[in-house]
């Protein structure tokens, strides 16, 4: 697998040419293929872990790492051109690799984006922006990070920043997506998770919210359940 694919990450900026790290099963047998992004400060194997979770064997997963450790340097509510060029090479990785792995057979009906954190904004937005059939996609603690700056006044139901605009156009009909967040995330504004739901659906996702009581920033059981769920169903 990591032959066909190559140990490195292609796309342009910053987060090409950095380490592609790919487990669970080969492409040549692999039922489905797993694209994982990490969080700020994480790691490809950070994400790679989640698979002894999920205990499905037939899984192919692919994560690529941030240079640095980090997609962009500001929070995703930030203005778009201050996560610059990072954004920009971030989703390019994610989109190259998705290509390749296209040219294994493995289409968007067999390729699932999952993503925590920052690694979760970076998948959702990534999804939305190339408006593909995937089989699913899955934001542990993360949000649609946008297409444009909203002119409106900083809120405080977005830590203090200003509302973004969601201008998407393809869709994602029938795609099951998971917008996970506890309810007091420190990283996460519960209002963009719920717009951003309202916004894929719009697109024709079938977008689940999972808020977690509490105050917290990490992945949980019931995240992992859902996913676990959605991989595991053939229909």
């Amino acid at each position: 697998m990591s032959a066909r694919l190559g140990p490195r990450t292609t796309g342009h900026g910053p987060h090409a040419g950095q380490r592609l790290v790919v487990a669970g099963d080969r492409l040549e047998t692999a039922r489905l293929a797993v694209v994982m992004t990490h969080g700020r400060g994480g790691s490809p194997e950070d994400m790679v872990g989640l698979t002894d979770h999920l205990a499905l064997p037939d899984l192919a997963v692919v994560a690529p790492e941030a240079a640095d450790r980090s997609w962009w340097p500001d929070s995703f509510l930030a203005p778009l051109e201050a996560n610059e060029p990072g954004l920009g090479s971030g989703l390019s990785v994610v989109e190259a690799l998705l290509d390749d792995l296209a040219e294994q057979g493995f289409g968007p009906e067999r390729t699932v984006l999952v993503g925590f954190s920052q690694g979760a904004c970076l998948a959702l937005e990534a999804a939305a922006r190339l408006a593909r059939p995937f089989r699913a996609v899955a934001a542990l603690s993360g949000g649609l990070i946008g297409t444009g700056d909203g002119d409106g006044p900083p809120r405080d139901d977005l830590y203090g920043r200003r509302a973004k605009l969601f201008d998407y156009a393809g869709r994602l009909d029938g795609v099951p997506v998971l917008l996970g967040c506890h309810q007091h995330d420190p990283h996460i504004p519960l209002a963009r998770v719920r717009n951003s739901a309202g916004v894929l659906r719009t697109m024709g996702a079938s977008a689940d919210t999972l808020v977690i009581p509490g105050t917290g920033h990490g992945i949980v059981a019931d995240e992992i359940a859902w996913l676990r769920r959605h991989l595991n169903d053939r229909a």
